[in-house]
This record gives C-alpha cells, sequence and structure tokens, in this order.
C-alpha cells in the first residue's frame, strides 16, 4: 500500500469528532438519530451510496480535546481493515485540524494506522486473505504540504523497518537459523549501504567470546557475529551502539522450558530482529548519525555436547560465570556482545534489546517494556523517543544490591539471582560488563511478541521498539510541531 496526497477517490474515510460538524451532516444526523453511528471513539460505520457509488466509512473519534496519537492510528487501523473487506483499491481521506495536536503529527499517526493494517504473516498459509487496499490519499489542508510530506515518506521508510523486524520474529526457528539471521542482515542492509560484517565460530574463539560460545556448544547450527555498521556523519561524530539478543530458538538447554512455553521461543530473537530492523529505517531515511549494531546468534538446545548447569564458564571480558540455569542463556550471549561493541568497536553509548525475563513480563505485562540504565541521561533520551514512538516503557531498578546478589562463589559471577526481581538481577548481570559506557537495556519478553492482537498491534511479532531505536538516533523528542 501506498499513501499519496491530494487524490480524490470515491471511497473515503471520514474521521468524525462528537459533536462537531463534519463534510456529510444530514447522513450523520440520520445516523445519529437511529442510534447507528454517532461519532464516539471507536466507532465505526460503513455506508454504501446506490446513487453515486461511493463508500463512506465513518470513523468515531469522540471528543475533540480527548483525541490522541495513539487513537488515530486505531481509527485509521480499522478504517483500512473494513475498506479492505469492502475490497476498496483507492481511497481518500481528509483529517482536519485537532485541538491540541499537531497537524503534521496527527496525519502521520493516522497514516501509520493505515500501514499497521496492510500487515500479514501468511507465507505457510495455504489459504490467504488479501488486503486489497493498494493507496491511500490525504486531503491536506491549505499550504501543509511542505511539512507534513516529508513526515510521511518518513514513515513509509519506518515501516519498513518494522515489517522487517515482524518478518524475521515471526519465521519458524527450521528457517531462521544463525546463519539464516546473518543472511538477512546482509540481505536486507547492504543494498542501503551499511557494512556487514559475519564472524564464525573460529573468529569468536580467537576473540574469547566464551560465554556465548558455552550457550552454543550444543548446537549443530553454526553460531554467527553480526556486526552492521552505518555511518550517516563524519569520523568525528560518535558511534551509538545497538546490541540485539539472537537466540534463534531457546529451549532452556538442560534447564529445559516447559512445552507449551517453548512454541514461541523463535521469537527469542526479537531483540536482534529490532536492531535489524531499526538500522534499516535508519539507513532509508538516511539519517545524520553513526550507528554500529552487533548480534551474536545461536539457539540453545540440548545434546551431548551441551552446557549444564554447574559449569563455570569464561567471557571476553575475563570474568568468569557460574551456570546456575542453562536457561538463563540471553544474558550470556549479551555479555560478550556489549563488551565487543564498548572495546572492538569503539561506541559512545550502549542500548541492548533483549526477550530477557519472564520476571519482567510478570512485572509489566506486554503494556510496557522495562528499561533499566547505569545513565538517566540517556535513559530520559530513549523515554523521549519511546513517547514520540508510542511504545511506553517503564523504567525498573539495577542497584548495587542487585549486583550482589549474582555474586559467584566459584566464579566472578552466576547467571542468576534467585527467585525475585529476575528481571533486575539480570540487568545486573549484563551491567557487569558494561563499565562506565553509558548503556540503556531494554527488555522486550512482554512487547516483542504478544498472544493476541492488541489494538493495531497484530497477535505475534509487534516491531516493537523498532520505532523507539529510530526515533533515539534521529534524536526526535517529540517537541518540534507544525
Amino acid at each position: 500500500m501506498k499513501i499519496t496526497i491530494n487524490q480524490s477517490y470515491d471511497a473515503v474515510l471520514v474521521p468524525v469528532l462528537k459533536g462537531k460538524d463534519s463534510d456529510y451532516p444530514e447522513l450523520l444526523q440520520e445516523l445519529n438519530e437511529r442510534e447507528l453511528f454517532k461519532g464516539e471513539k471507536g466507532e465505526l460505520y460503513s455506508h454504501l451510496s446506490l446513487d453515486t457509488g461511493k463508500v463512506l466509512v465513518f470513523l468515531g473519534l469522540g471528543e475533540e480535546e480527548k483525541v490522541t496519537e495513539e487513537e488515530l492510528k486505531l481509527a485509521a487501523f480499522k478504517g483500512a481493515r473494513e475498506l479492505s473487506r469492502l475490497k476498496v483499491k483507492k481511497a481518500s481521506v481528509k483529517l482536519t485540524k485537532l485541538q491540541g495536536l499537531c497537524y503534521r503529527k496527527s496525519t502521520k499517526a493516522f497514516g501509520e494506522g493505515l500501514y499497521h493494517a496492510e500487515y500479514r504473516f501468511d507465507k505457510y498459509l495455504s489459504k490467504k486473505t488479501p488486503f486489497t487496499l493498494e493507496e491511500v490519499s490525504f486531503q491536506l489542508l491549505e499550504g501543509k504540504e511542505e511539512k507534513v510530506l516529508p513526515g510521511l515518506q518518513e514513515l513509509d521508510h519506518l515501516m519498513a523497518g518494522v515489517f522487517t523486524t515482524r518478518n524475521l520474529i515471526n519465521e519458524p526457528a527450521i528457517v531462521l537459523t544463525p546463519k539464516a539471521l546473518a543472511e538477512a542482515a546482509k540481505a536486507e542492509l547492504e543494498p542501503l549501504g551499511i557494512e556487514v560484517t559475519v564472524y564464525s565460530r573460529q573468529d569468536a574463539e580467537a576473540m574469547g567470546m566464551k560465554a556465548f560460545l558455552a550457550v552454543a556448544k550444543g548446537s549443530s547450527n553454526e553460531p554467527q557475529g553480526i556486526v552492521m555498521r552505518y555511518r550517516g556523519a563524519s569520523s568525528e561524530e560518535p558511534v551509538l551502539g545497538l546490541v540485539g539478543k539472537g537466540v534463534t530458538f531457546d529451549t532452556g538447554g538442560y534447564s529445559i522450558k516447559p512445552g507449551p512455553s517453548m512454541v514461541t521461543m523463535n521469537g527469542d530473537m526479537g531483540g536482534a530482529g529490532s536492531v535489524i530492523g531499526a538500522m534499516k529505517a535508519i539507513a532509508l531515511n538516511q539519517l545524520e548519525k553513526n550507528v554500529t549494531a552487533v548480534i551474536l546468534a545461536t539457539d540453545n538446545v540440548i545434546s551431548g555436547d551441551a552446557y549444564v548447569p554447574g559449569d563455570i564458564v569464561g567471557s571476553m571480558a575475563g570474568k568468569t560465570i557460574e551456570i546456575h540455569s542453562t536457561d538463563a542463556e540471553g544474558r550470556l550471549t549479551l555479555a560478550d556482545a556489549v563488551h565487543y561493541i564498548i572495546t572492538k568497536e569503539n561506541v559512545a553509548s550502549v542500548i541492548d534489546v533483549a526477550t530477557l525475563t519472564g520476571a519482567c513480563v510478570v512485572a509489566l505485562g506486554s503494556l510496557h517494556t522495562g528499561a533499566f540504565t547505569n545513565n538517566e541521561a540517556l535513559l530520559n533520551e530513549v523515554k523521549a523517543a519511546a513517547k514520540t514512538a508510542g511504545e511506553p516503557l517503564w523504567q525498573l531498578p539495577v542497584e548495587e544490591g542487585h549486583h550482589d546478589l549474582i555474586k559467584g562463589d566459584r566464579g566472578d559471577l552466576k547467571n542468576t539471582g534467585g527467585r525475585w526481581g529476575g528481571a533486575s538481577t539480570a540487568a545486573a548481570f549484563i551491567e557487569a560488563f558494561v563499565g562506565e559506557t553509558p548503556w540503556v537495556h531494554l527488555d522486550v519478553a512482554g512487547t516483542s511478541d504478544i498472544e493476541s492482537p492488541k489494538g493495531y498491534l497484530p497477535k505475534g511479532a509487534t516491531g516493537v521498539p523498532v520505532k523507539t531505536l529510530y526515533y533515539y538516533v534521529k534524536g526526535d523528542s517529540g517537541k518540534k510541531c507544525c
């Protein structure tokens, strides 16, 4: 689907504010009197005029002063799905200036909802339900084209990154092996000018990535180190670092997961998928920033060679780690990944993204990403980006007491901190390998992949937090308006 401006079509999406004038006053009055449509938030009503052939889809927004960007996304999503159900191919929409909302941002939010409606992961279905809507054209207010159009073009590229992330996460593990993930990164990013370097098991051994390789020991799939370098600014500018957890399937190892908990573990590389999608959006929009992203990809399975509880393993940083649970594997891969990106890629800051702990899901559910930091200024930048993105996050603590809980007896550290505060002790484990570098850890275990549709987000991979990472790199606090 493409979004254009100032094209008129016989199918029209009509956002309606409760109690406000619109382009169809007589029809809306009749619908209101018959209690078919009143403009309440979330309402939808389709009308086909046999005289003119026009298809009108009315979208209730509720009271004007209460409309938010998220509600515009959801209204657009519902409207686009309805147009597709009616087998409409082209439609137009006129969005008025809303009280308290920037017109440029409102239009962009509505456009995002349209894109969300298009997404399907149906490549393995023998019977597909096609999305028929090919084009939606905004009838812009006079004089707004110059300010609105760049945002819509940026949105198109940003959603391409989101959809790439969703597709990667939704792939089954039998398809998306560590090698396939590396190949996908190269295929998606190299044509955009991003340098992608892939390291083998032998390369990882030479660099001393003992924690990462301990997780990879049990697998017949070769582990892959994936380094992506985007340079949109001069070499004098700092390099921002992104790290994504890349466990392409997690059985839990010998600390094996229950069967039902294992079904969705193809999505345990959600962090990796997110940084690939973010790098794609960054490159497509040609941000004038320098960014390096790192993924250490493996699966975590059982075999005669696999690591077991009670093992003591090394790490690239030289710290030794007691293995108390082989199902706490993601933090082992991240330990080597953050140490590598800091010491070898010389990044100025690091944001790691990981489907790391069930404890974070217990605490925050699927509504918020958990955020941890050693640098409040950096986290404030990420918070501002998350607000712009509409991807809520919530700060959780990582303190000295959490570090005390992961001190080892026979090794320097242990890879679990006990039953309580599991999201914070996992974050503390990663922080032990960060040093003084400004760092934010995003635990997306509850937000990367969801069990049922939520608003405009589909069941399965959501694409969270691609937009947050993109706006963070861009430096978009969300305060600019038109």
